[in-house]
């Protein structure tokens, strides 16, 4: 019977392994998809490896955006092994060599050959999906996807690399926070996007065009991220709810456990001027949910004293797993 159980065991991880793969695979094609109809053709700077190799390709046309890719992302990935050792995952692996490969596909298949090295938007898809003159449309819809894409990513505890990297080692190296080290890393791309274009390197040079692609490039990052939060947190946000009441608790428990079909954490405590014994009790719940535990706090005690807090993230039962030891979690 153990090994019918093993067994059984084994081929679920096989198939959870695989819905991961294919997941990343969606994923990078979402990825790619993004930069190749709606950001590569307009020189948008949305920051990120791909936002360096935009630049690149400015100045080099005859090499392919996703090749400039993979010559950042494979050193990024070998300093990654010397700096995290096995720790950052095959699925990142999979993900950082599988999105340039596929980026090149989809660029060969949407261009006719002259267009490859210029990206002409006007021969994109034999025309039908230029949008020069519609940029701001093409920033959301790229930003947009990128953020899709790049959030189906990070679900199935991936990265798809490069900035990513860098950041996590500034992080683990000089102490700076993942969220600032991906800002720093960003500002670079999207200062050197403007540079390139202003100065003319790669072509005429054009400091108002330089300008204004660096201004959709900031809003494309803004997007990309705001898209990337929803995807893996979704919109609802968590609170945390603290209640200090002279009640005892055990009348609002009924509705804790069962109403609400939540738990809570209760401690004794003390007024400071009063020095009356008082309940402390704090609880987790949707942001849905909020209104109602504040009616029903309010019926239990109106003279309780509340806080509502949000909760960047739960982990526990009924909430999120724990990381595993040799995840890497971004702070």
């Amino acid at each position: 019977m153990s090994n019918v159980r093993s067994e059984i065991k084994q081929s679920l991880l096989s198939r959870t392994w695989w819905l991961d793969m294919v997941k990343i695979f969606v994923g990078c094609s979402i990825l790619s998809m993004a930069f190749v109809l709606f950001i590569n053709p307009y020189n948008i700077v949305p920051g990120g490896v791909y936002g360096a190799s935009i630049v690149l390709h400015s100045i080099f046309p005859s090499i392919k955006v996703g090749t400039f890719g993979y010559m950042f992302d494979v050193p990024l990935l070998c300093l990654s092994f010397i700096a995290f050792g096995n720790s950052l995952g095959g699925r990142t692996i999979f993900a950082a060599l599988l999105t340039p490969a596929i980026m090149n596909l989809m660029t060969e298949w949407c261009y006719p050959p002259e267009a490859v090295e210029s990206l002409d938007p006007a021969m994109l898809l034999g025309g039908i999906l230029n949008l020069s003159d519609h940029l701001l449309l093409s920033v959301i819809f790229g930003a947009l996807l990128i953020g899709i894409g790049s959030g189906i990513i990070i679900r199935t505890k991936a990265t798809s690399g490069g900035t990513d990297i860098v950041a996590m080692m500034l992080q683990k190296y000089l102490g700076i926070k993942f969220s600032v080290s991906i800002i720093l890393c960003d500002a670079i791309v999207v200062t050197s996007g403007m540079l390139v274009i202003a100065l003319g390197l790669g072509e005429e040079a054009n400091p108002a065009r330089g300008v204004l692609l660096s201004l959709y490039s900031i809003l494309a990052v803004y997007i990309a991220g705001k898209t990337v939060g929803i995807v893996i947190n979704g919109t609802q946000q968590d609170k945390l709810i603290f209640v200090i009441s002279d009640r005892n608790v055990n009348e609002m428990r009924d509705f804790i456990l069962n109403k609400l079909d939540r738990t809570a954490t209760c401690v004794k405590a003390s007024g400071l001027y009063t020095r009356r014994e008082k309940e402390m009790f704090f609880l987790v719940v949707r942001e849905k949910e909020t209104n109602m535990v504040k009616q029903q706090i309010r019926d239990y005690d109106p003279r309780a004293f509340v806080i509502v807090m949000s909760a960047q993230a739960a982990y526990g039962e009924g909430w999120r797993a724990l990381p595993q030891k040799n995840e890497l979690v971004p702070e």
